[in-house]
């Protein structure tokens, strides 16, 4: 701020010179500074005069705030401006903060699951001392990240005793083999961690039982400082007297995984690491079939509030493509009616000289109008010279031509048409109504051509098509 004050404004010397004018030019500048931008330069790197991130320029305005704040606080300027607003960081810039949860591809995630259930030791980095951690710590790590959707640092901080198992709502001894073996449920009691105290969640029946498994073997160790509480605990995930490694996750197990799944470690959202597991679990309990409530999601996960759960509540592509399809949007604005297009009139050539030979169907009879979906009476019909009734010999000779090619044409719908569709009888005599005066394709309105002004046919609730018939069901009956 200082370097900047002295090349753009030299006459503010102090903070009691500084006016919101001068706050809103500091805004700007923070806004488009690029990394490097007044510092002082002791070595040349590659990320010189690329744009700040917005982390970076949020903090760079918090820490303005706080300066102006506390000089004003201590009387030590005299208060000329609100800190809160005239240095308060851009929506623009906000807009970009936040978590950023980025969730695995299905496909993926899949393989990564299956290489976690079948993890070998053959799959695992040694040394020349042979293993780091023994089979059963490595594969009981890997299914917590997979399968509990916590933190890396909540994983490392598990205690022995962690897993507990419930039947019926009634707790069951491990011993209980023919128990377990029975819907029994997997309890994980998860310490306290980031956002708030400790608390029990259910997990994956495998994840329990590897737990047991390394647990069985697992040395005795000295009880160690939890520094997060304070406490003295036997950690669960601890090997010669040490817990394991911050890194282990991310830079042991997630490789090994992918390197035994055939996937690569990174994708189009970026590396793969501890924390996207736990977006990518939460998304498919939000998108699954019988999906998890956005509470019953923030209680599985340990947020304290459900804003934090919405980050990963996020809905798939897959499921919002189906509910976009299941709204109708389309179907709700154009309905599709099935044409006869007369081949032989085309091909004879007496459709140029006029003849009808395209004939859209209404169901009560044929229009030839050309040029239909301009019609205003399309959904009510006037009948009108270019209407011939089904009954009439007419239309059974053109039902008895082979030569007919059947063909569906999408119309769109107004607003009254619409409602006709949708709601039926009321709306039909109100569309017939405001259509009375209005000309119908060959001239003559309904009122001339004698058309009732009211709808006496009953709605029609639904059309089926069985083999040789055609059921019409109305309000009132077949």
């Amino acid at each position: 701020m200082g370097r900047w004050l002295a090349a753009e404004h030299p006459q503010i010397t102090e903070p009691a010179h500084w006016t919101r004018a001068t706050c809103v030019a500091w805004v700007a500048t923070v806004d488009r500074m690029r990394i490097g931008d007044y510092v002082e330069r002791t070595a040349t790197r590659g990320v010189f005069g690329d744009p700040m991130s917005p982390s970076t320029k949020d903090s760079a305005l918090t820490a303005s705030r706080a300066f102006f704040r506390d000089l004003q606080e201590w009387e030590w300027i005299p208060r000329r401006f609100d800190p809160g607003r005239a240095l308060e960081t851009p929506r623009s810039i906000r807009a970009l903060l936040g978590p950023n949860p980025r969730v695995i591809a299905d496909e993926v995630w899949a393989k990564l699951l299956w290489a976690g259930i079948n993890l070998t030791s053959e799959d695992l980095p040694t040394t020349s001392s042979g293993p780091r951690y023994p089979l059963e710590l490595s594969r009981a790590v890997a299914l917590t990240w997979l399968f509990s959707g916590q933190r890396s640092d909540e994983i490392r901080r598990l205690r022995t005793g962690c897993v507990r198992w419930q039947h019926d709502g009634t707790a069951v001894s491990p011993d209980a083999a023919d128990v377990l073996a029975r819907d029994a449920v997997c309890l994980l009691d998860v310490p306290t961690h980031k956002t708030g105290t400790s608390f029990t969640k259910p997990v994956d029946p495998l994840l329990g039982q590897a737990i047991e498994v390394w647990q069985a073997v697992r040395p005795e160790q000295p009880v160690m400082l939890d520094a997060k509480t304070g406490e003295r605990v036997e950690f669960l995930f601890a090997h010669r007297a040490k817990r394991v490694s911050k890194d282990y996750i991310n830079r042991t197990i997630i490789p090994a995984l992918c390197t035994k799944a055939g996937v690569p470690a990174s994708d189009v959202r970026g590396k793969i690491t501890s924390h996207r597991a736990r977006s990518t679990i939460a998304s498919q309990l939000y998108n699954a079939k019988e999906p998890m409530t956005l509470f019953e999601l923030q209680a599985w996960l340990g947020h304290r509030s459900p804003s934090s759960t919405q980050f990963y509540a996020k809905i798939s592509p897959k499921t919002l493509a189906k509910a976009y399809s299941e709204a109708g949007y389309f179907a709700r604005n154009v309905r599709t009616i099935e044409v006869l297009v007369d081949r032989d009139a085309v091909a004879s050539g007496a459709a140029a000289a006029g003849e009808p030979w395209q004939y859209y169907d209404l169901g009560h009879g044929w229009c030839t109008y050309t040029f239909f979906e301009q019609c205003q009476h399309r959904m009510a019909c006037a009948r009108c010279d270019f209407y011939t009734p089904k009954g009439s010999s007419r239309a059974q000779l053109l039902e008895a031509k082979s030569n007919l090619q059947h063909m569906l044409a999408s119309i769109p719908l107004s607003d009254d048409e619409r409602a006709a569709v949708d709601d039926g009888q009321t709306a039909i005599e109100a569309l017939l109504a405001r259509l009375t005066d209005t000309p119908t394709p060959s001239g003559p309105t309904p009122r001339e051509l004698g058309f009732p002004t009211t709808a006496t046919m009953l709605p029609i609730v639904e059309v089926r098509q069985v083999p040789d018939d055609v059921v019409i069901r109305t309000a009132r009956g077949v």
